[in-house]
């Protein structure tokens, strides 16, 4: 019986989906892992960072289902009666029902579960205008949400997640916010917007810890965060390339090159690098011994092997990419005992953070000068100073090291310092000659691992 009870609420999902289902969807599906075992999700945020807004979901819900507007279409305006989708959708106690009315009438409200069995029917005259609705669903499950007005019906689906709790079903007016206000007012946390091309950064929580990737997906797609850090990252431990052997490092869902570049041929720093089909590099104090050990210093044009696109392959090995700034954003995010990914403190330039550069550096006074403020190199990035040359001088061995993003409008690098934890973010690097660190291409992070077994979640800040 249970089975068959099982069968016919999946029947009614699909059957409502089908009927109601007016624009094309995307389903996203999210998993996480640490190095290839399962790691429960507590929460994923996601966050359109091309047309602004955001959106959670909760466990037991990881999956997030898109409603696109395509290329020749426009999207809805409430230019007549309009139902926004709930928030939070699902709904753990209570969520917001938002509707707006083009002119004084009388609208009908009806609530009922997927069985098509009604919980609630009223009528209410609304004015002009904005209305919001709270609703407590009486249990887990799917309800239907329909509201009519001057021949006009809008139905949406609402999914209520157990909470362990026993929970009284209720619908009240929460008011009303007249005239014509426009849209965004009251749905911009309420209706997460979508188009085919967008920019999306999905960030995964287990407890305090945190993974996160960036993504334009055209189809539904299945995602895997990763958790796992200070380990090679999984299915490739090291790789030659220009004759160097590289290591690679898991940050979470980020792989990176453990190693500076440094690839291609030293010349002097009294010749230019020029676009002549060779990598050219620069070595502290024009020894190459140098070079083999904190990398070469290439110009940006060199390093991007003079393309202006935006996380490029540059200089990098088949399969990896020069990072562009918002993976380095995730990084610092991700690695930062204070600030999360996708904060504000990571788009602006300075010193920022709390302890993200010296939780990237190396630890020890091998290769930096004391004091090595903060260094713990807790994720085994393993920053060391290479220093950099510019305006025909070399500086900084021992004291600083910058590192090249791939963006070609703004050339953003990043700098870590001796005496500072934080991190800087520069932008306009185009006269100064520095280090760079390959990242892995994101598309690889998406493939599923396979289980070996159920790990338990935990608290601490290194999941390895």
């Amino acid at each position: 019986m249970k089975k068959l009870n099982s069968f016919i609420i999946f029947l009614a999902v699909v059957i409502i989906t089908t009927a109601y289902g007016q624009r094309p969807t995307i389903n996203l599906t999210f998993t996480g892992v640490n190095n290839t075992s399962y790691f429960q999700l507590s929460s994923i945020k996601v966050k359109n960072l091309t047309q602004g807004g955001d959106t959670v979901l909760y466990y037991p819900d990881t999956v997030l289902t898109l409603n696109y507007v395509g290329i020749n279409e426009k999207p809805d305006l409430p230019n007549g009666f309009t139902v926004m989708q709930n928030f939070p959708n699902p709904v753990a106690e209570q969520t917001s029902i938002n509707l707006y009315v083009p002119q004084n009438d009388l609208v009908s409200l009806t609530i009922s579960d997927a069985f098509g069995r009604r919980i609630h029917t009223s009528c209410k005259f609304l004015e002009k205008g904005y209305h919001s609705f709270l609703l407590t669903p009486p249990g887990e499950g799917l309800y239907l949400f329909s509201a009519s007005c001057n021949g006009t019906s809008i139905t949406i689906k609402i999914l209520a997640v157990a909470t362990g709790s026993k929970r009284y079903c209720s619908f009240e007016y929460a008011g009303s916010i007249p005239g014509d206000a426009p849209l965004k007012s009251v749905s911009s946390s309420q209706e997460f917007l979508f188009s085919i091309g967008d920019e999306l950064m999905f960030i995964g929580h287990v407890d305090e810890l945190e993974s996160g990737f960036i993504d334009s997906p055209e189809t539904s797609q299945d995602y895997v965060f990763q958790f796992a850090t200070n380990i090679p990252c999984p299915g490739l431990d090291s790789l030659l390339y220009e004759g160097q052997w590289y290591h690679t490092i898991q940050i979470f869902s980020q792989c990176w090159l453990k190693e500076n570049m440094n690839a291609g041929i030293m010349i002097p720093s009294s010749q230019a690098q020029i676009n002549n089909d060779i990598i050219e590099k620069y070595c502290m104090g024009e020894d190459e011994y140098y070079c083999n050990i904190v990398g070469g210093l290439y110009f940006w044009d060199e390093m991007m092997k003079y393309t202006n696109e935006n996380g490029g392959q540059g200089i990098c090995p088949v399969g990896f990419h020069v990072p562009d700034d918002l993976e380095w954003q995730i990084l610092e995010g991700a690695v930062d005992s204070l600030y999360e990914i996708g904060g504000t403190e990571w788009k602006v330039n300075g010193w920022r953070g709390m302890d993200a550069g010296g939780n990237l550096k190396q630890a020890g006074a091998e290769l930096w000068e004391y004091p090595n403020t903060g260094a713990t190199d807790a994720y085994g990035f393993t920053v060391i100073p290479g220093g950099y040359f510019v305006q025909g001088g070399f500086w900084g061995l021992g004291y600083k090291t910058y590192l090249w993003s791939s963006n070609p409008s703004q050339r953003f690098y990043r700098n870590m310092d001796w005496n500072q934890a934080m991190i800087q973010r520069n932008a306009g690097g185009g006269g100064v000659a520095i280090s760079v660190r390959c990242i892995w291409n994101r598309e690889r992070l998406y493939q599923k691992p396979n289980f070996t077994q159920r790990t338990q979640r935990n608290g601490a800040k290194n999941a390895n």
